[in-house]
């Protein structure tokens, strides 16, 4: 996603809702999203599937990296030797 461009990117919902249609068809070429505004002030965000897609992606790979470091801060980890990369111990 390219960075946001305030000139362009800042939209009234006044103008979102008379261009809709062609606002949402233009998110795929853009590569930016739309950030309408209510009363002046930013309301929300309109963006690709693919975006969107992303950016929860990420926020989950993050998640998962913090929650590790927070079991192995706490002690909970598995020693290497002690884990079954072979699944060999799945078979006794």
């Amino acid at each position: 996603m390219s960075p946001l461009r305030v000139s362009e990117d800042l939209v009234s919902i006044a103008t979102f809702k008379a261009n809709a249609s062609q606002m949402v068809r233009q998110l795929r070429r853009r590569k930016r999203p739309f950030v309408i505004t209510l009363n002046g002030r930013a309301a929300a965000v309109v963006l690709s599937p693919k975006d969107f897609d992303r950016i929860v992606g990420e926020g989950r790979f993050a998640d998962a990296v913090r929650e590790g470091l927070e079991d192995s801060e706490a002690g909970r980890v598995i020693p290497d030797d002690k884990l079954d990369l072979d699944g060999s111990s799945a078979r006794r």
